[in-house]
C-alpha cells in the first residue's frame, strides 16, 4: 500500500512541477516533472521499492532527461538572417543594396528592398552596387559591391 501512495504522490509531484512548468519561464520544471513521473510509474510497479532508490531514480531520470532537454534545444539553430530584438538593422549587414541618391562628400542614400536608407561610405553615382558593411542607428555604412 505504501507503494501505491508514494507512485501517486510523484505522479502528483509530477503534474505540479508541469503546470508549474506552463506558469514560469525557462524550460528546468519539466525535467523535474518528466523525472517524478517516471518514478511515480516504478514505483506503481514495484511496489516495494525503497523511498531512497525512489530519490535517486528521480535524480537520474531527471538529470537524464535534462541532458536529453539540453541536446535538443541547443541544436535548435538561430536563422542566419534573424537578429537581436533590439537591433533589427543588424539584418542588413552583408547584404547588397542600390544607391539611390548619389553619395557625395562621403554621405547619400541606398535603397534596400522596399526601403531606402541613409548611407555613408565613398563617393558612387546613382543606381552603383554597394554591400552594407555595418548599422548605426538608421545609417548603413557601405562599400562599394564587387560585381
Amino acid at each position: 500500500m505504501a507503494g501505491l501512495v508514494s507512485g501517486y504522490g510523484w505522479w502528483l509531484l509530477g503534474v505540479l512541477l508541469l503546470l508549474g512548468e506552463l506558469l514560469l519561464p525557462g524550460v528546468y520544471l519539466l525535467f523535474l516533472g518528466i523525472g517524478a513521473i517516471v518514478v511515480g510509474a516504478n514505483a506503481l510497479w514495484l511496489p516495494d521499492l525503497s523511498w531512497q532508490s525512489q530519490l535517486v531514480g528521480f535524480a537520474v531520470v531527471s538529470g537524464v532527461a535534462a541532458l536529453i532537454g539540453h541536446r535538443f534545444y541547443g541544436q535548435r539553430a538561430r536563422r542566419a538572417d534573424a537578429a537581436p530584438l533590439n537591433e533589427p538593422g543588424l539584418r542588413l549587414v552583408g547584404r547588397r543594396a542600390k544607391v539611390s541618391e548619389a553619395i557625395e562628400g562621403g554621405r547619400g542614400r541606398v535603397a534596400v528592398d522596399d526601403g531606402w536608407w541613409s548611407a555613408e561610405g565613398p563617393d558612387l553615382p546613382v543606381g552603383a552596387p554597394v554591400v552594407i558593411e555595418s548599422v548605426q542607428g538608421s545609417l548603413l555604412k557601405v562599400r562599394p559591391a564587387a560585381d
